[in-house]
C-alpha cells in the first residue's frame, strides 16, 4: 500500500484502522507453494480469523489449521458457502484441528464431521475414543523450539520415548493414527528445529512401521517466519534444507502439510492511527496514539512482537516515546522510535502488523477495536 492510499483509507473510515491487503496474502501463499511444493498449506486461523482471509485463501487453494470450535465452524461454513456446487460430506482434506487439548464437547460436535485432530497424551486419546471415534488421530511431538519467538514445546507434544506406545494404544482403542505433527515454535528463525523435528518424526514413524503401522501424513506445523525486519531469513533458503530433508527422510507417498499462519498474514496488514496528545518527560517528547496494546498493538504482549511506529512526515528525528490511548501504565507502544516532530492529528502507521494483533483486540478501557478495511479482494 502506498502513503497516499493509506491516507486516503484513514480519511475515509476515520482512525485507527487496519488495512489488509489481499494481494499481499496471495502473493505470501504462492511463494510458499513455490518453494515447498510436497507441502500443504494449512492456513493457521488463529493468526487471524477474518473471514475474507478464510475465503481469499480457500480460493487459493489453501487449508487450514483450527484450534477451536468456533475456528472450525468458521472455516467450514465459509467452504460449504463457496463449494456450493461441489457439496461434500466431509472436511478431511480442507480442516486440521490442531489443538491437542480439546473440550468434550467440542469433541462431541466435531465427531458427525470425522475430522482429523491431534493428541499428545492417553487421557486425550480416551475422550477421543469416547467422544468422537469417527476422527482420525494424528500425534504431535515434543520437538527443539530454541531460538523461536514463542516456544511452545512446553505446553504440547510428547516426549519422542513415548510416541510409539501413543500409536500402538491408539490402535489398540480401533482409532486410526493417520498422522505425526510436531511445531518448533512461532517466528522461528533457527532452521536446525526443523531439521531435528524431521529425523524425530522419521524415527517415530519407521518404529510404528516396523510395528506394522504405515503412518501417512506428516503434519510439520507452523513456525514459518514473516520478515518483521532484514533479520529473518528468507523461506527460500528455509524451504531448500525443508525439502532436502523431505527427499533423503519419506517417502514420496507421504502426504505432508503445514500450518503456516503469520507468514501468509503478518505482511498483509498496517495500522493507521492519529496522534492524540503530546507531552515531554523525562528529557524527550512524547506521543499518545488512538490505538493501545490491548488493541491492535496485543501482538506486544501476547507475541513478543514488536511493530516500529512511522509516520507521513519529513525532517529531522528525534528519539521519543509511543504510548497508547489507554489509562494503563502499560500500554507503551515504545520508549525510543526516531519521529520528526508531529502534530496532534497526524497520522502514524505500523507495518507487519497482520498476525496476532487485531485478532486479540479488546474492548478494555471501553475503547472499541481498530476499524478493518479489506483492499484487493
Amino acid at each position: 500500500m502506498t502513503a497516499r492510499q493509506l491516507q486516503a483509507i484513514a480519511r475515509d473510515h476515520g482512525t485507527p484502522v487496519v488495512v489488509i491487503d489481499h494481494d499481499e496474502i496471495r502473493r505470501n501463499f504462492q511463494e510458499f507453494r513455490r518453494h515447498l511444493p510436497k507441502v500443504q498449506p494449512y492456513y493457521a486461523v488463529k493468526a487471524n480469523p477474518a473471514p475474507e482471509i478464510v475465503e481469499t485463501l480457500y480460493r487459493e487453494g489453501s487449508s487450514f489449521d483450527v484450534a477451536s470450535l468456533p475456528e472450525f465452524l468458521l472455516v467450514y461454513r465459509n467452504i460449504r458457502r463457496l463449494s456450493a456446487k461441489e457439496r461434500q460430506d466431509f472436511v478431511w482434506d480442507k480442516i486440521v484441528y490442531a489443538n491437542p487439548i480439546k473440550p468434550q464437547k467440542t469433541l462431541e460436535a466435531l465427531n458427525k464431521y470425522k475430522p482429523l485432530v491431534t493428541y499428545d497424551n492417553l487421557d486425550e486419546l480416551k475422550k477421543i475414543q469416547k467422544y468422537a471415534p469417527k476422527a482420525g488421530v494424528a500425534l504431535r511431538l515434543r520437538v527443539p523450539n530454541t531460538g523461536s519467538m514463542v516456544e511452545l514445546s512446553s505446553k504440547f507434544g510428547c516426549d519422542p520415548g513415548e510416541a510409539l506406545e501413543l500409536i500402538l494404544k491408539a490402535f489398540k482403542m480401533e482409532l486410526t493414527v493417520e498422522g505425526i505433527s510436531f511445531h518448533v515454535g512461532s517466528q522461528c528463525i533457527n532452521d536446525d528445529n526443523f531439521v531435528q523435528a524431521l529425523n524425530i518424526a522419521a524415527a517415530v514413524m519407521d518404529e510404528a512401521r516396523a510395528h506394522g503401522h504405515e503412518i501417512k501424513i506428516l503434519d510439520i506445523g507452523g513456525g514459518f517466519p514473516a520478515p518483521y525486519n532484514a533479520q529473518v531469513p528468507t523461506i527460500d533458503a528455509l524451504a531448500r534444507k525443508l525439502n532436502a530433508e523431505i527427499d533423503r527422510l519419506f517417502a514420496p507417498d507421504l502426504e505432508i502439510l503445514a500450518e503456516p499462519g503469520r507468514y501468509l498474514v503478518a505482511s498483509a496488514a498496517t495500522l493507521v492511527a492519529s496522534v492524540i496528545g503530546r507531552t515531554h518527560r523525562d528529557g524527550k517528547t512524547g506521543y499518545y496514539i488512538d490505538d493501545s496494546v490491548y488493541h491492535t498493538f496485543s501482538g506486544m504482549i501476547f507475541d513478543h512482537c514488536q511493530y516500529p511506529i512511522k509516520c507521513f512526515r519529513n525532517g529531522k528525528t528525534e528519539v521519543c516515546s509511543v504510548f497508547g490511548q489507554t489509562c494503563d501504565g502499560l500500554d507503551t507502544i515504545s520508549q525510543s522510535e526516531e519521529l520528526p516532530r508531529l502534530e496532534i492529528g497526524d497520522l502514524v502507521y505500523a507495518e507487519n502488523i497482520g498476525a496476532y494483533s487485531n485478532a486479540s483486540s479488546t474492548y478494555f478501557n471501553g475503547f472499541p477495536p481498530a476499524k478493518v478495511v479489506h483492499v484487493n479482494r
